[in-house]
């Protein structure tokens, strides 16, 4: 067995690394991974979190009227 621990299985590895704790991914890029009757699932293909689309939604409204007040 070479060293290291390779058995020969593949292991999972993150496509891109994950933002910077401090910064917030803004999930710039989702993918949905599940459908239900009345929800639908997306992952973040950057920072690999998993939550419902209407959430996302609702993120990008917050921003928009941060945005609106700072100026």
């Amino acid at each position: 067995m070479p060293r290291g621990g390779a058995s020969g299985f593949m292991s999972s590895k993150p496509s891109s690394p994950r933002p910077n704790p401090s910064q917030p991914c803004k999930h710039p890029r989702v993918q949905v991974v599940s459908r239900d009757e009345d929800a639908e699932f997306v992952e973040c293909l950057e920072c690999r979190e998993i939550f419902e689309s209407s959430e996302l939604k609702d993120m990008t409204i917050e921003e928009r009227g941060e945005r609106e007040s700072e100026e």
